[in-house]
């Protein structure tokens, strides 16, 4: 065998084994470790409500009605394939009539003065599909969602709480409120008997 073809040989032999290793064993190491590591978000962080995928606890979901929970505005209005945020800045008029009437909007829905409506409640987050909300904003909104689901301020507390992050999944030590696995749990609640 010439050198050319010991050369071709050699190439080969590489590219079948990188192929091997970085093709197939280290996507099913890190795959495996991703299992045991975090299984809820390496497998999209699926919630369901009576045994039915309802959504991701990742991504918010758009809501109509008085019985949920509303989300931060979105800029893309709650489609996960154009994540993206408004790209307003704060010198920009746009983003202060977008602000000031979305506070007038969440002010009457949840019957409270503008000056009070939480700023969490009125600008999209940077992905525009953030479900979290802060303390204050789900605080605002229990009396209207308690009202409106029949379950009562202390069963809605409750739900509230469950669905706070706390500690270590708190971003930054700020507690927040995960939108998305509260209305599911909402759901199930009314579901009951």
């Amino acid at each position: 065998m010439n050198a050319y073809g010991r050369q071709l040989l050699t190439s080969l032999r590489f590219l079948f084994f990188t192929t091997i290793l970085l093709g197939l064993a280290y996507p099913a190491l890190v795959f495996g470790i991703g299992q045991l590591v975090a299984p809820a978000q390496a497998n999209g962080s699926i919630i369901t409500v009576s045994g039915q995928p309802a959504g991701s606890s990742l991504l918010a979901q758009p809501v109509t009605g008085p019985a949920y929970f509303y989300p931060r505005p979105s800029a893309v209005g709650w489609d996960p394939s154009t994540s993206s945020a408004s790209n307003l800045g704060p010198s920009q008029r746009a983003l202060a009539k977008a602000i000031a009437a979305n506070r007038a909007v969440v002010a009457r829905r949840e019957d409270v003065p503008p000056a009070s409506v939480p700023l969490d409640a009125v600008t999209a987050s940077g992905s525009g599909l953030d479900p979290d909300i802060s303390v204050a904003y789900a605080a605002q909104q229990e009396p209207r969602v308690a009202g409106a689901t029949g379950l009562g301020n202390a069963k809605v507390r409750e739900l509230v709480a469950a669905s706070t992050s706390r500690g270590f999944n708190a971003f930054l030590g700020q507690p927040s409120v995960n939108t998305t696995t509260l209305n599911a749990a909402l759901q199930q609640a009314m579901a009951r008997p």
